[in-house]
């Protein structure tokens, strides 16, 4: 405004020799750019204020939906036990579709609410001294009857005497399993043609843990559906989802990734990937070592 009302002086008095003109001019511009400026503000304050409200309103309706799922899951797993009589093998094939259902639910809302505390800059973080060497092997070792069940390998190449690093290990943890899922995932969506029509190509995951100068880089390389190049700026956002994707998978709620980066960035580490659509992606973050 100071630099627009001078601009508009100087340009005035080089104009017009009358002082009272150029003076009214710079009033009525002030006035003009003082209500665009307070329309702006105002505006913004809105923004903020529904922003704080979509955020309070997701944790609040996460926190309130965490106890009747876990007490569902309970009672769920109770029945499916077989230390309740009278239940029938149907039965039992019902409440397994129940409780996968039920855990779904539970992932998605624990993943709100982890997203409206990154949003609130209030997600903890308990940085201590840990082996990201375990880390993985333990998140590989977990994922291993998924593996099974969608016809995927994975094999693990870790270099020697790779030092513990400062991270949180929950979250890590979280991270590096949201990324490690989608590989495993969307690998099935790429068919090779066989003898009785197309089948599903085995899939391939690898996982590479190493050293590049002071930072440990963790590389997840898979041979899946890939990213399509129009979607691969979006691929880290809120609840977005690549149009392949929605393909192979209609389960997911683009949260994943958002998150995983989210978490990595805190860690003051750095995450890129590397993708092409039915090649494939490689997904990698380095953490520094300290």
């Amino acid at each position: 405004m100071i630099t627009s009302s001078l601009a508009i002086y100087f340009i005035g008095i080089h104009y017009s020799d009358d002082p009272e003109i150029v003076a009214l001019i710079v009033l009525f511009v002030s006035a003009f750019l003082i209500m665009v400026d307070f329309s702006i503000i105002k505006s913004f304050e809105r923004l903020a204020e529904v922003a704080k409200m979509k955020s309070e309103f997701v944790s609040i309706v996460s926190h309130q939906l965490r106890a009747p799922l876990s007490n569902l899951k309970w009672i769920v797993d109770l029945l499916i036990s077989g230390k309740i009589e009278h239940v029938s093998e149907k039965q039992t094939a019902y409440l397994q579709i129940l409780r996968e259902n039920s855990q779904r639910m539970e992932g998605l809302v624990s993943d709100l609410l982890i997203v409206s505390r990154i949003e609130a800059d209030s997600l903890p973080f308990k940085n201590e001294k840990a082996s990201l060497v375990k880390l993985v092997k333990s998140l590989i070792l977990r994922v291993k009857p998924f593996t099974r069940a969608s016809n995927t390998e994975i094999k693990l190449t870790i270099e020697e005497n790779l030092p513990d690093i400062l991270f949180d290990y929950e979250r890590m943890e979280q991270a590096v399993g949201n990324i490690l899922d989608n590989a495993i995932r969307y690998i099935g969506g790429v068919d090779m043609p066989g003898e009785t029509g197309h089948i599903k190509e085995k899939g391939n995951v690898e996982v590479i843990l190493k050293k590049e100068g002071n930072r440990l880089c963790l590389e997840i390389k898979d041979n899946g559906i890939g990213i399509p190049e129009e979607d691969q700026k979006h691929i880290f956002q809120k609840f977005f989802r690549a149009s392949n994707a929605t393909k192979v998978q209609a389960q997911g709620s683009g949260l994943g990734l958002y998150i995983a980066k989210s978490i990595i960035e805190k860690s003051e580490g750095k995450i890129y990937f590397v993708s092409r659509e039915n090649e494939g992606s490689t997904f990698s973050f380095n953490l520094p070592i300290k």
